[in-house]
């Protein structure tokens, strides 16, 4: 384990209904084999997508190019061509057709080493394909938040009926000027922000309610910025027929864990009269995610 120097890409698709888009993106990362995906998560109530992809990491400069890199690239290039952003809808916040990418180290490798290919990726996408790119984590040179920008170019706000995102955004030029790429975004594509940072894993909890305003507040008392557990951020997000998600991101998954998330929901839930049901990941562990790939390569 030592010896494996490996990047994890997460890269999270604002589409998920569209099979033929979702095949068409999967056949543009398995053109660079040496980057499989090892996961893949679809929620067609929030119609988004998340892709896994891993690969290794040259101990010494080669002058080949990443094969990360360039599976992502390759891929976001399909998502492009098969999705209009324009005409998307969910019950999931986005900023664009390919909404969230984020570069993790695994075993040995070094936040450097993911920053680093955030960084050229971000290059890729703002100047070659002339999309704007935001940087946030160890790829921006002030450690951005992945939140701050988000809040920056109104993420978390529904601009639709029944706590929906749909369409295109509505900022002609951008609040906020990306680090690549051009001023304005197109209705086609939106934005994309790009990052580098610890594991971070995501888990949900369900609850049995239409209320959003008393899920909202058990997100926010959830949340390190609502005074709850620390280094988990959350949101209240409309999900199944009758059910509201809180939806968390967790910063440092090693203190905080998906139990502590649930068992503390649950507490809040109860005060208001509420049942919760049993939370899951979005992805898998780190471990798991190493001991896939290293299969895929005996394989």
């Amino acid at each position: 384990m030592s010896k494996l120097v490996l990047a994890c890409c997460k890269v999270y698709i604002s589409e998920s209904r569209n099979k033929v888009a979702l095949e068409s993106i999967e056949r543009a990362a398995k053109l660079f084999p040496d980057a499989p995906i090892i996961n893949k998560f679809t929620d067609d109530v929030y119609n988004r997508v998340g892709y896994t992809l891993v690969s290794n990491l040259p101990l010494k400069p080669s002058g080949k190019p990443c094969s990360l890199r360039s599976a992502v690239l390759n891929m976001i290039k399909a998502a492009f061509s098969s999705i209009n952003f324009d005409s998307h809808c969910g019950s999931h916040p986005r900023l664009g057709v390919v909404d969230h990418i984020c570069f993790h180290p695994l075993a040995s490798a070094s936040l450097d080493d993911a920053a680093m290919i955030a960084r050229s990726l971000a290059a890729d996408v703002g100047c070659g394909l002339q999309v704007p790119t935001f940087l946030y984590g160890a790829a921006h040179e002030e450690g951005r938040k992945l939140a701050t920008i988000r809040r920056e170019l109104g993420y978390f706000k529904p601009n639709s009926d029944g706590l929906q995102w749909a369409g295109g955004l509505q900022s002609d030029p951008l609040p906020v000027n990306p680090d690549e790429g051009p001023a304005k975004a197109s209705k086609a594509t939106g934005v994309v922000v790009i990052g580098a940072t610890k594991w971070v894993d995501n888990y949900n909890v369900p609850i049995f309610t239409t209320n959003i305003a008393t899920t909202r507040k058990i997100s926010k008392q959830v949340s390190e910025r609502g005074g709850g557990l620390p280094s988990v951020q959350a949101m209240a997000l409309a999900h199944d027929e009758g059910v509201i998600e809180v939806a968390c991101n967790l910063l440092e998954p090693t203190e905080v864990s998906g139990k502590m998330v649930q068992l503390e929901v649950e507490r809040l839930a109860q005060n208001e009269c509420l049942a919760v049901g049993e939370g899951y990941f979005t992805d898998l562990s780190q471990e798991a995610i190493i001991q896939r790939y290293l299969k895929l390569l005996s394989g």
